[in-house]
């Protein structure tokens, strides 16, 4: 009997809880073929560094718009009126279905600026876009982001390509019980384990790209990655057994013969 563990966004269900990035790659082909492998649905790509108007290979065509969704994102803007017209042209190119907001506030640590991001998010959603924000792993500013109508959150797990892993799962369960909208953790992610333990704490999906990108073996990795956030989906939806601080036999003691 097939799993039917699907999940909304803006409206639209999915099957898959991974969302991959399309940077840092060796080549087209290889994007094609890991984000194949990761058995993502959704895809996200940086709209201003893209070759628009150039007749040169881009990473739009590693993408099959007949399967996968495409999710346009404004990194490299530092103000909300940058991410605000980076959205717009996004729209322009028939590509805005969904949009994923950035808008970084630091070169060096790429952490978002969370007010320019509600400014950003406010305004998006007044216009008709769905927003993902990008956010630092904050319940407040997650929470006043739905409140603006955002379709999602995507808290950091830790800076941007840093591979470090969740470094607030605490922080991670507070967001989760503060808001109604899916959490998706984005950034920091480095192996399978960090994207396990993000499903475990119950998030809804993880998006990364460098932790696939930039593995030895990135198609064996864009596996293990798939395979790592069904594992630990599963292991939040069995409930895992409670911690205890002494030892517990795993054979039943009755019966024992004396």
């Amino acid at each position: 009997m097939p799993d039917s563990d699907t999940w909304t966004l803006g409206g639209r269900s999915f099957g898959s809880r991974l969302i991959v990035g399309t940077g840092k790659y060796r080549s087209i082909d290889e994007t094609r073929e890991a984000i194949a492998r990761s058995g993502a649905e959704m895809v996200t790509v940086a709209l201003r560094r893209l070759p628009l108007g150039k007749n040169e290979p881009s990473v739009m065509d590693a993408i099959d718009r007949t399967k996968l969704v495409l999710l346009p994102n404004t990194a490299g803007c530092y103000t909300a009126d940058e991410a605000i017209r980076t959205c717009r042209l996004a729209r322009e190119l028939g590509m805005a279905e969904f949009v994923k907001l950035e808008v970084i506030g630091n070169a060096k640590t790429l952490f978002p600026d969370n007010e320019e991001t509600l400014v950003a998010a406010r305004r998006l959603v007044a216009e008709g876009f769905t927003v993902l924000p990008y956010v630092s792993d904050d319940p407040i500013v997650c929470r006043k982001l739905e409140d603006v109508g955002c379709a999602a959150v995507m808290p950091l797990a830790a800076p941007i390509g840093s591979g470090l892993g969740i470094r607030n799962p605490h922080n991670l369960r507070i967001i989760l019980q503060s808001v109604k909208v899916p959490v998706i953790v984005d950034a920091g992610v480095g192996t399978a384990s960090d994207a396990a333990v993000a499903m475990e704490l119950g998030c809804t999906a993880v998006l990364m790209n460098t932790g696939i990108a930039g593995a030895r073996d990135p198609l064996l990795m864009a596996e293990a990655m798939r395979e790592a956030v069904s594992a630990g989906r599963k292991a939040f939806r069995a409930g895992r057994m409670p911690k205890r601080a002494y030892a517990n036999a795993s054979s039943p003691e009755q019966g024992l013969i004396e």
